[in-house]
């Protein structure tokens, strides 16, 4: 071993005999993120490190041998500017991969759990720096200011007033609708049981810079008590959910953020708009948040989604609502405690009031023995008691609305204004009544999803068999079909009809796929009063079928139920996007140029039909599914395609992310809601329509490359097989994170039927992420023009917003570890057109936006990926250690062997996903 070796060896090792604050801190010396982040950071490290210590000292200097050995591998890159070096990184590589081969099973398994745990307590750390970075900007703003520079919204629309005028930016802001669908896609890879602890880890944290002495140490106890539950518990679920226990992902956002964060983002809004007034008047911002969700009714290729899961789930969220509308009208009801005398109730509540003595006499008399001479309160106090009896569908007092709940809360709104209690009117009542908007007696509005074929299938049945069976038995899946629009009805019926409206068909191609729709809803119920009200939504997402969507909208609005029902709705129609399925067929880079085409031509098409156009966009968290920040996304999208309304899914992590966090919560919900205004602003439409027909040449050039060079990887012979060969996709499939299997049903050799979600999830487990970046390094390279691609990312928003994302998926990637994973198939070729790929994507990428390293130029997030990295790759390197001996051992390992390698893959599966994020 030469001198420079030994010293490079000698440097990087020393982390195992520093003392625990010095390795800590030497574990994050080498990247710049912000000191704040940084001592949190550290402090972690330091308690897994303790509570490692505890447990078993051999087992913490293992790890400190990891982390060490892979500080040294991760950032030699950096430095290896000469062939030495770049030697002594490749040797350093190999000797941090033989640490971890030599490890036993149960070491190696017990420190990826540690491993795992350090980065859900990294994210904690971020979420708390982004939180506490938001709250200081804010803090610094000026009241005086004519519109809060950290509020997007208030920016949105201060600017629309300056291009358009009051009149038309007020009658934008009244259109505006933010509508985030919540599914149930299986990409959050954290089990239940782990978020508990996260949250409390994380409420531990934010106290921590308010305390000092007894109560600082206290709260260091108390976070090693969780930290150490957290090491010990397995980060895998014991089993699937059921689609009825995914609900509680949307009830526990609901009760942790979106229930008090929507009006507040609604009431901040106010603050700025109406000064000293707000408050005092009524309010100015319109409950635009409208909240869906997929789950327990999104049943394409989920066989666990039936109709009686469906009515489970939607009376879980009407029962879960009404309960939160009944506690909170009951505390605004008792603090009314506004004398009859100097509050004078109006003529409208004195009825109000002698209709719930008519309709309760013990309602109404237990209420006035708490409110003598307060009719508000008492009017109040009877209204949650009807709640209540709405919850147990008590015939006689239950509303039989939300808008008849609103209707008698804004009898009580008008009257304390007219008696002069504004501040009251227009505060907690006001907040009420938005909460009341927004999320009804559903909570959420449930939209149904279903495949074209089998829609076909069920009326082909129901043709030969008969509509109720009369010449021989349905299939069980034209009965469930049928019940599916029963239970529609049902809900729509108890919850009301904005419960469950929309009915989505997964791989339109014709308007006949519309049709089967409505003639089988018809045929679900002897009598056509019963029929329920639907929009049907076609979903467009293969490529063929996005570029002939226009074809097949002029034919669906020529349906005389379409024609009946834009009557109803005043022309507005939906119409889905799917990212997912358009990206596998033909890559990220024609998905997203194909997509955005699409956009431009149905707009067009809804403004030469009348149609008041909504466009949902079925996005992911992972790049490779449009994912991204959703802000960004808006504002690059084509001339009124956006049109006041932005609807995606939200799923997985994104989740999390977004809404885990009530702060967090409202800056993404200001951010997307001004973005979605501000799309329509005159300067935004310009720019996005010239850049779109400036550069149109280049779109079309690196489409055709891009998609060439795609198709080409996927056509090669035996290519899904080495797919899930170099891939943990078969033990991600074993994953409980989801009720939804990862294929339709075809076999598994099939790419054409794998979901979108475990292709994508599976190469970002093998840190190659090629779903989001594969064939651009080609496209660019035939192009050969730097300068007009460079002067593109300038210009042109679109293209700025998919170069970013790649460039934020390529910091996730390593091409040494990559390698490693594609060894274990046996296709050289394959692997070196993979690498080869990602070699001159990253070129092109990094030369277009100027920087040395992949997110070079974020300050903050450039820096914290790769102060994550060190963690990931000993997580990844064990992982495909284990998948090497399960594809080379595979028939000759016992079933406890076999368990036990499956076990330590589905651990490190958990930790990568939650180090590297936009996982799905």
């Amino acid at each position: 071993m030469t001198t420079t070796e030994a010293s490079s060896q000698g440097e990087g090792r020393a982390l195992v005999r520093a003392s625990e604050a010095e390795q800590a801190k030497s574990a994050l010396a080498l990247v710049d993120v912000p000191e704040e982040l940084r001592d949190n950071l550290a402090l972690f490290l330091r308690l897994v490190r303790k509570v490692l210590k505890e447990n078993d000292p051999d087992l913490l200097a293992t790890f400190d041998l990891l982390l060490g050995d892979a500080i040294r591998v991760t950032y030699a890159d950096g430095v290896a500017h000469t062939d030495q070096k770049a030697a002594l990184a490749e040797q350093a590589f190999q000797e941090f991969v033989s640490t971890i081969d030599g490890l036993s099973m149960d070491r190696a398994t017990l420190l990826m759990r540690a491993f795992v745990t350090y980065f859900h307590l990294a994210n904690i750390c971020e979420e708390n720096y982004r939180v506490s970075s938001l709250r200081r900007r804010e803090s610094e703003v000026p009241t005086t200011e004519t519109a809060d520079p950290i509020n997007d919204l208030t920016v949105a629309y201060g600017q629309l007033v300056d291009e358009c005028g009051r009149a038309k930016a007020t009658a934008l802001l009244n259109r505006l609708e933010f509508h985030p669908v919540f599914t149930a896609h299986p990409t959050e890879a954290r089990r239940k049981a782990v978020e508990g602890k996260i949250r409390r880890i994380s409420e531990l944290l934010a106290k921590r810079s308010t305390l000092a002495g007894v109560e600082l140490v206290e709260n260091e106890r108390l976070m090693l008590q969780e930290i150490d539950a957290l090491v010990r518990t397995s980060p895998i679920a014991y089993k699937k959910p059921t689609p009825v226990e995914e609900a509680d992902t949307v009830i526990d956002i609901f009760d942790a953020t979106l229930f008090d964060m929507v009006p507040e983002v609604y009431r901040r809004f106010d603050d700025w708009e109406l000064g000293e007034r707000a408050g005092t008047v009524p309010p100015v911002c319109p409950a635009f948040f409208h909240p869906g969700s997929w789950i327990g009714s999104d049943r394409d290729g989920n066989p666990n989604v039936t109709a009686k899961v469906s009515r489970k789930v939607a009376e879980k969220f009407r029962v879960h609502v009404l309960e939160a509308l009944a506690d909170r009208t009951y505390y605004v009801g008792r603090n009314l405690t506004l004398d009859a005398r100097f509050t004078k109730p109006s003529d409208a509540l004195v009825n109000l009031w002698n209709h719930q003595v008519e309709m309760s006499e013990v309602l109404s008399q237990r209420a006035l023995e708490v409110s003598t001479s307060e009719l508000h309160r008492a009017v109040m106090i009877v209204i949650s008691d009807r709640l209540r009896a709405t919850i147990q569908r008590t015939a006689d007092i239950m509303y039989a609305s939300a808008d008849d709940y609103i209707a008698d809360l804004r009898i009580v709104q008008r009257s304390l204004a007219a008696a002069g209690a504004v501040r009251t009117a227009y505060g907690p009542l006001q907040k009420l009544i938005w909460q009341a908007e927004t999320f009804g007696f559903h909570l959420v509005e449930m939209e149904f999803r279903q495949h074209s074929l089998v829609h076909a299938r069920a009326l082909e049945d129901i043709r030969e068999h008969g509509r109720w069976g009369e010449r021989g038995e349905l299939q069980p899946m034209t009965r469930e079909v049928l019940d599916t629009f029963r239970a529609i009805g049902s809900i729509q019926r108890i919850n009301g009809v904005k419960a469950a409206r929309r009915y989505i068909i997964s791989f339109t191609q014709s308007a006949q796929n519309v049709a089967d729709v409505y003639e089988l809803a018809r045929l679900a119920f002897a009598h056509e009063a019963d029929v329920p009200v639907l929009d049907v939504i076609p979903l467009f997402e293969q490529v063929e079928d996005l570029e002939n969507a226009v074809d097949t909208l002029d034919q669906i609005i020529k349906l005389e139920p379409v024609q009946r029902r834009l009557a109803q709705t005043g022309r507005r129609m939906e119409v889905m996007l799917g990212y997912s399925d358009s990206s596998k067929d033909a890559g990220p880079t024609s998905a997203t140029l194909v997509l955005h085409a699409a956009q431009a031509a149905i707009a067009q098409w809804a403004e030469r039909n009348d149609i008041d156009l909504v466009l949902m966009h079925g996005r992911g968290g992972a790049v490779g599914r449009g994912g991204g920040p959703a802000n960004r996304a808006v504002l690059s999208q084509p001339k009124g395609s956006v049109n006041c309304r932005f609807k995606l899914t939200e799923q997985g992590e994104v989740i999390f992310a977004r809404y885990g966090d009530p702060t967090l919560a409202r800056r993404h919900v200001e951010s997307v809601a001004g973005a979605t205004l501000l799309q329509s602003s005159p300067s935004i439409e310009y720019v996005n329509t010239e850049t779109t027909a400036k550069y149109a040449d280049l779109a079309a050039k690196l489409d055709s490359a891009s998609r060439r060079r795609y198709r080409e990887l996927l056509e090669t012979e035996g290519f899904a097989e080495w797919f899930s060969t170099v891939t943990p996709l078969t033990e991600i499939g074993l994953m409980p994170i989801g009720s939804r299997p990862a294929k339709r049903g075809l076999g598994a050799k099939s790419l054409d039927d794998l979901r979108t979600i475990p292709w994508i999830f599976s190469w970002s487990q093998a840190r190659i992420n090629l779903a989001a970046w594969y064939g651009l390094g080609t496209a660019c390279e035939e192009l050969g023009d730097l300068d007009l691609l460079r002067q593109a990312y300038a210009e042109w928003p679109l293209f700025t917003t998919f170069v970013d994302n790649i460039e934020m998926s390529l910091s996730k990637t390593d091409e040494r570890i990559g390698r490693m994973y594609l060894a274990l198939g046996s296709r050289d070729d394959l692997s070196e057109k993979v690498l080869k790929e990602m070699r001159l994507t990253r070129k092109w990428v990094l030369a277009i936006v100027g920087d040395a390293w992949p997110l070079e130029h974020r300050r903050v997030l450039g820096p914290v990926i790769r102060a994550r990295l060190p963690f990931v790759n000993v997580l990844s390197v064990t992982q495909v250690r284990a998948l090497r001996e399960m594809r080379t051992r595979g028939e000759h390992l016992t079933p406890e062997e076999r368990e036990r390698f499956i076990y330590l893959i589905l651990c490190t599966v958990s930790g990568v996903a939650a180090g590297l994020q936009n996982t799905g």
